[in-house]
């Protein structure tokens, strides 16, 4: 799986930085988020817990991700990843859980 690699000059578990994402500490399983989508020419990549990286693709486009929330504050504000940061908040590094896209999401 691509996001469980160290890739070279990036931070992996233990070197100090958070998830790009909700700023927990990082666990053990770490994936590679690219802010702007490689499809809309994205060469950036942050270090992301797979539930928030799972939890960014289930609610927004990559057309969305690159028009508007390209930026982690930008991101934070979407209303619906607002809600999962107050829900992520307090749960441990490597918490998992199944995440739902937005179609199926239970209203």
């Amino acid at each position: 799986m691509h996001g469980l690699r160290r890739r070279p000059g990036r931070v992996t578990q233990g070197e100090g930085q958070g998830c790009w994402l909700c700023a927990r500490p990082l666990g053990a399983r770490i994936e590679w988020h690219h802010p702007v989508p490689k499809s809309r020419g994205g060469r950036q990549m942050v270090p992301v817990h797979p539930i928030c990286h799972r939890t960014i693709h289930a609610t927004l486009s990559n057309v969305e991700l690159a028009r508007a929330y390209a930026d982690a504050m930008a991101l934070r504000s979407h209303p619906a990843i607002a809600r999962f940061l107050g829900w992520i908040a307090d749960k441990p590094a490597d918490f998992h859980a199944p995440t739902l896209s937005a179609g199926r999401r239970r209203r």
